[in-house]
């Protein structure tokens, strides 16, 4: 299986995508497309706890790094899918050091961690339970999600906190925050922006961002931009903009 902390930790892109349709059909085709990893979304979509486990254990099986985006960040929510083989989470609206902090003792074990420890599938239903103890510590991801101006003001402190492995960049929430939302051209977004590529790029944690059209020449300019834990486009959109680009030909 790829290593996503060592792909991070090496600054090399490591590119995934978004999960929000609950079959695990979806998971299997999208992980035997070549992606280092995939998000189940817990936030935006209606996925259950149930169909989550689903889909990671899918997206695992097939050698690609499991992700979960919780819904908030709540220690239960959490262990919960961390505990059903998540290798990470992706934390929304993290606005301070504090939260960030929470974030992680959420996802390890003491004494560096608070997460209750339990047997589930994470833990090969307790056959594993020594080695997965020594995977978490080494492997496991948490990724902190800046979305709102409060959170570009504090990043350099958010980014210092031990075990934030990296951060994605909600570019609609971001927007919102700032009074403009879906403004991504407004002077007050470009300059937010601006700031977290500064502060983020000598942070030594790796910078992310959402693309959110399947659109490769996106993708290769964020590259060039130095992000490297890329999502590219989610299920819906790629599925949505499939159809409607093929029909538009034909229709033509």
């Amino acid at each position: 299986m790829k290593n996503l902390k060592h792909k991070l930790q090496q600054n090399e892109p490591a590119i995934g995508s978004w999960i929000t349709l609950a079959h695990p059909a979806i998971a299997e085709i999208m992980a035997k497309a070549g992606f280092d990893w995939l998000t189940v979304d817990l936030e935006h979509s209606v996925i259950t706890i149930r169909e989550a486990e689903e889909l990671i254990r899918v997206i695992n099986l097939c050698g690609v790094t499991p992700l979960v985006r919780l819904s908030h960040n709540d220690p239960i929510q959490i262990k919960r899918v961390m505990d059903a083989g998540a290798h990470g989470v992706i934390i929304p609206m993290v606005n301070s050091a504090i939260e960030a902090e929470q974030a992680v003792a959420a996802v390890l074990y003491p004494p560096k961690g608070r997460r209750g420890v339990g047997l589930a599938r994470a833990q090969g239903y307790g056959a594993t339970f020594e080695a997965y103890k020594k995977w978490l510590k080494d492997e496991a991801i948490v990724i902190v999600q800046i979305e709102h101006i409060q959170a570009v003001e504090n990043l350099e402190s958010i980014l210092s906190v031990d075990g934030v492995d990296g951060f994605i960049v909600g570019p609609y929430d971001l927007s919102g925050s700032l009074g403009i939302p879906g403004n991504f051209e407004h002077p007050l977004m470009q300059k937010a922006m601006a700031t977290i590529r500064t502060v983020g790029g000598a942070s030594g944690k790796a910078p992310g961002i959402h693309i959110i059209e399947p659109d490769v020449t996106q993708l290769q300019q964020r590259i060039k931009e130095n992000y490297r834990f890329i999502a590219y486009s989610l299920d819906i959109r790629m599925l949505d903009t499939c159809c409607r680009n093929g029909l538009r030909g034909i229709k033509q």
